[in-house]
């Protein structure tokens, strides 16, 4: 994935948690080295691992639970209800749950914005995987106060875990806390995120309040003066566009759920144009329901080419940059973008002996194109493989997992 890379053959070595050698077969010096162990990979695809740059893991517990409904009464109904019945302890066994279910997709980092930071990042260390944890403070949940320990215990630059200045979104969060994260991103002169401009009547509802859109609110209160990233974006205006690219701010779309939701097609082809860094996520479970970055990939593309009436609009190579080094860019990830000499091991291999992917004209075309998570056949996350033929390595047993996060489902649906 690095700009102008074709495709080689050639082979990867690695030590603890680093690539130390990326290039031609060096049969001489590889026997000096003590290897634990040497994979054959029979020919198949070794590229930098998915970011999912926007979930919610730990509501796999309301997969497929209210689907087909309006988004206010499925919000208001289905959703906030059973959250409030969440302990932090569900929280970190339904983490684990969404954890595999990314590594089945090759996805090795995620950015996750939820309510409870400690066993979210728990959860992530225990299985190896690398998160971003993102503040949610509004209204309702959190505090400005424990946005700013959070990121004070949690931040750092290093590790599979860390923290970034967040909440939920403009309208679910009143101008003080607003104010209050726009003067710690000053204090820290750290980067923000949040939904934002998810909705047609989110965006008029602002404009009513204030006159302006969310995007142009926002930066208003002096939210982005370190940039950060917003989810969604569907209903942007020239202006807001004006606002994200001046900020240098990534845009993380998420097209699965925002066709679920009934919520629109992002312009993505005129952020393209623009210039706008731009990442894909998944969104939660209850909003997909599936955690599969190629599926997203591949609406990504296909939504831009019918919203533009242009079968060439968003090129497929385009939107495999924003599932890999978009990624690591929204999520300040820059050590585990491409696979480089003294950068983070973190990998997957693709199954290229599937019919799906054969013939071989353009492995980037099929990738997003045809491309599915049988194809994934390993995922390595700093140098550590967590998922290989359908088995998983992250400490728990799957099966432990599943009955966790049926315990945990059972009991709160009991409870409403």
């Amino acid at each position: 994935m690095q700009e102008d890379q074709e495709i080689f053959d050639g082979e990867i070595w690695i030590s603890d948690h680093k690539i130390q050698y990326v290039g031609p077969e060096n049969k001489e010096e590889a026997a000096k080295i003590a290897w634990e162990r040497q994979i054959d990979a029979k020919g198949n695809l070794i590229m930098p691992g998915f970011k999912n740059a926007h979930t919610h893991s730990a509501m796999t517990f309301l997969r497929s639970h209210a689907d087909d409904m309006p988004l206010l009464s499925w919000l208001n109904d289905q959703v906030f209800p059973y959250e409030a019945k969440l302990t932090p302890d569900d929280i970190y066994h339904l983490s684990k749950l969404a954890i595999m279910e990314y590594l089945t997709s090759g996805i090795i980092a995620n950015a996750d914005m939820y309510l409870t930071p400690d066993t979210m990042i728990q959860a992530s260390e225990d299985c190896g995987f690398r998160t971003t944890v993102i503040g949610a403070v509004n209204d309702f949940t959190q505090s400005v106060k424990e946005v700013e320990n959070w990121y004070e215990k949690y931040h750092k630059e290093d590790g599979l875990t860390s923290y970034e200045l967040g909440f939920h979104a403009e309208y679910t969060t009143k101008r003080e806390i607003l104010e209050g994260i726009s003067e710690l991103s000053k204090k820290y002169h750290a980067p923000i995120y949040t939904h934002n401009s998810e909705s047609a009547s989110e965006v008029a509802q602002c404009v009513e309040r204030t006159g302006m859109t969310p995007t142009v609110y926002m930066e208003q209160l002096g939210l982005f003066e370190y940039g950060g990233g917003l989810y969604h974006c569907v209903h942007m205006s020239e202006e807001d566009l004006d606002v994200v690219k001046r900020h240098q701010i990534s845009v993380i779309t998420n097209p699965a759920s925002n066709l679920k939701l009934a919520s629109g097609i992002a312009p993505i082809e005129e952020m393209l144009k623009r210039n706008i860094d731009l990442a894909i996520g998944t969104d939660g479970p209850a909003s997909n329901n599936c955690l599969d970055m190629f599926r997203e990939m591949f609406l990504v593309t296909a939504l831009a080419k019918y919203r533009e009436n242009d079968a060439s609009a968003v090129d497929a190579a385009e939107v495999l940059k924003m599932a890999t080094t978009g990624g690591a860019k929204a999520m300040n990830l820059s050590d585990c973008d491409v696979l480089v000499k003294g950068k983070q091991a973190d990998l997957i291999m693709i199954d290229l002996h599937q019919p799906n992917m054969q013939p071989i004209h353009n492995i980037r075309k099929n990738l997003v194109y045809s491309g599915s998570k049988q194809n994934v056949k390993m995922t390595m996350v700093a140098g550590k493989i967590l998922y290989e033929d359908g088995e998983f390595f992250i400490g728990t047993d799957a099966a432990h997992i599943y009955e966790k996060a049926n315990e945990i489902t059972q009991r709160i649906m009991s409870e409403i």
